[in-house]
């Protein structure tokens, strides 16, 4: 029986992000779905006999093997899992089957297919979700051999190409310039003013630097308190803003206010306060959150998004440059997997092959002693080696054959001739498959 390989999803690419956090699975949610496909076990629907899942802040994706190209049961499966109308997602998912979406799977490890071009987490996140399905033991032989060629390739690609080696984010190079600037980062004292995305970004930069003393601020309460407790940092009243202000050696602000909210009457009496400490503020709101004075105030260095992006825009030019160089690494291993794959369908031939010769040397020596009953046991053993040796050697250069041409892209064409030549029809093919 033939096996196809599904991908379905949606990423930041098809969908907001109102939609994707809904689809989000967590840790013990992913591994009820895993195991509630049961590989095969679920009524009404084609057998997906092997699953994997991939949910992250920006792409929930299932990959899953099956016996049927329907993809409707993983559809069904993860709007069922996420108590959402298909409806819904039609106009929003995305599908591949066999080769595309081994190929999908791997530029999504490689980087390719992020938000930010190249970020080297989602390769970690890639390696999880194909260690969440092993655990559960929803991972077989096929999407073990794609996720770790697709781990394999990730790895290959941060290595020999410079894809992840520039900071690419407008919050990564904010972070990065405050590192090649403030001298003992880690003992620092951050305010991150604003609980978005950019601020997420920002915080998880400052973390990877090991920075210590981070606080949050934003009008909204419970999503300061939210970004908080997701980094172990302290959450703080924006009714504290001025007082926090005082005591940072760093702010980073990146709210959607209407209007600046750190003026220059606000910076000049926390500078007052602490004449001895240099203060480093970094705006990367739009409308800004500084007022531009603020940077001629001694003892502040300001720096507003325009002294940014064009440092972002240098360095997505780098790794748009390395782009070709990951591609060619992904066919390459995209090559193996597909040779890998066209021998599936030689494998099970190969196997009929052997065991009906098996069945027939062990019908005619069995005959062959009966006739010769005075043979002695190391007459016996003697036959059994030899019977054995022949039919290794007779089958040698057919199973070579066939492993040769499945690695040219013939197996199925070879497959059958085999199987007609030899006698073996695929139900007993299937059959021995089966049985192992």
């Amino acid at each position: 029986m033939p096996m196809h390989i599904h991908c379905v999803g949606l990423n930041h690419h098809s969908a907001p992000v109102s939609l994707r956090e809904r689809l989000s699975f967590d840790r013990s949610q992913l591994r009820a779905t895993l195991a509630r496909c049961g590989c095969g076990g679920r009524e009404n629907a084609a057998p997906l006999s092997e699953l994997v899942i991939l949910s992250t802040c920006n792409r929930v994706e299932m990959y899953a093997v099956a016996s049927s190209r329907d993809e409707a049961p993983l559809i069904e499966l993860l709007c069922e899992a996420s108590d959402i109308e298909p409806g819904t997602l039609s106009e929003l998912l995305y599908s591949y089957q066999d080769l595309e979406a081994v190929h999908h799977l791997y530029r999504v490890a490689c980087g390719l297919d992020s938000m930010v071009l190249g970020e080297p987490q989602i390769l970690g996140q890639v390696a999880d979700a194909y260690s969440q399905a092993l655990t559960v033991g929803s991972a077989g032989l096929v999407l073990s051999r794609a996720f770790q060629g697709a781990i394999h390739t990730g790895k290959r690609a941060h290595s020999e190409t410079s894809i992840s080696v520039n900071p690419a984010t407008v919050s990564s190079v904010a972070v990065h310039l405050i590192a090649s600037v403030v001298p003992s980062l880690e003992e620092a004292r951050v305010l991150v003013v604003g609980a978005g995305e950019m601020a997420e970004l920002a915080i998880e930069a400052l973390r990877k630097r090991s920075v210590r003393h981070i606080s949050v601020i934003n009008r909204t309460v419970a999503r300061a308190e939210d970004l908080a407790r997701r980094w172990t940092a302290e959450a703080r009243p924006f009714e504290a803003l001025e007082l926090e202000l005082r005591k940072a050696d760093i702010v980073i602000s990146s709210t959607a206010a209407p209007h600046a909210i750190f003026s220059t009457a606000m910076v000049s009496r926390a500078m007052a306060l602490r004449p001895e400490r240099s203060l480093m503020l970094i705006d990367i709101a739009v409308p800004r959150d500084v007022e531009p004075e603020v940077g001629e105030i001694r003892g502040v260095r300001l720096y507003d998004i325009d002294d940014l992006e064009s440092q972002v825009r240098v360095s997505l030019g780098e790794r748009r440059s390395q782009v070709p160089k990951v591609e060619t690494i992904i066919a390459e291993e995209l090559g193996e997997f597909e040779a890998w794959y066209e021998s599936l369908a030689i494998r099970p031939v190969v196997k009929a092959m052997r065991q009906q010769a098996e069945r027939i040397r062990r019908r005619e020596v069995d005959r062959t002693i009966r006739r010769l009953a005075s043979l002695d046991v190391e007459a016996r053993e003697e036959i059994e080696a030899l019977t054995r040796a022949l039919v290794k050697k007779l089958l040698h250069a057919p199973t070579m054959c066939l492993k040769e041409q499945s690695r040219n892209g013939n197996a199925a064409q070879y497959a059958l001739i085999a199987r007609e030549l030899f006698g073996i029809d695929a139900a007993s093919d299937e059959t021995m498959e089966r049985m192992g």
